[in-house]
């Protein structure tokens, strides 16, 4: 999904919010933060989020994934128990949907605890350093440890960032 069809489908997901007279926030994380906020990648395979009222939501998200062939999980809420208290800002504000989006830094903790080596992780994390204009590991670190004080980053995942230091 680019940019433009995250955008599209928001749009339509409040339209058939508004049709059921439900008022729906969404928080959306993941390759959609970095299409859509960030602009660093051109596309996302799906939308993380978590969003409320979730069954109204869901079934709107459903109605809207039907009408353009999308996987059933294409807006879903897998991000969920990874999400702490965090700063956002609005990124739509819909008649019925309110759209938010995580500050950099916290885009940044996120990537970080769950990079993968095989993904579009790397090349997200190395925007974010870049954006937030972090010089050392440690200030990578010091971010990951700020929203997640009691989580372990990989080594394999330190090792990665300090490759791209290197660069």
């Amino acid at each position: 999904m680019t940019s433009e069809e995250i955008t599209q489908y928001l749009t339509e997901l409040n339209d058939e919010l508004r049709l059921m007279d439900i008022k729906g926030e969404i928080s959306l994380y993941g390759g959609a933060v970095m299409c859509l906020a960030f602009k660093s990648r051109p596309a996302t395979k799906d939308v993380d989020a978590i969003f409320e009222p979730v069954k109204m939501v869901r079934n709107a998200a459903r109605k809207v994934g039907e009408r353009h062939g999308l996987d059933v999980g294409w807006l879903n809420l897998a991000v969920k128990m990874f999400v702490v208290e965090h700063p956002r800002k609005v990124v739509f504000d819909f008649s019925n949907l309110k759209v938010f989006v995580p500050e950099g830094d916290y885009m940044l903790a996120m990537k970080v605890l769950s990079a993968r080596p095989d993904s579009a992780d790397i090349d997200d994390i190395r925007f974010l350093i870049d954006y937030l204009k972090l010089n050392t590991v440690e200030d990578v670190l010091g971010i990951v440890r700020e929203y997640y004080p009691k989580k372990e980053v990989k080594s394999e995942t330190v090792f990665l960032i300090e490759g791209l230091f290197e660069q």
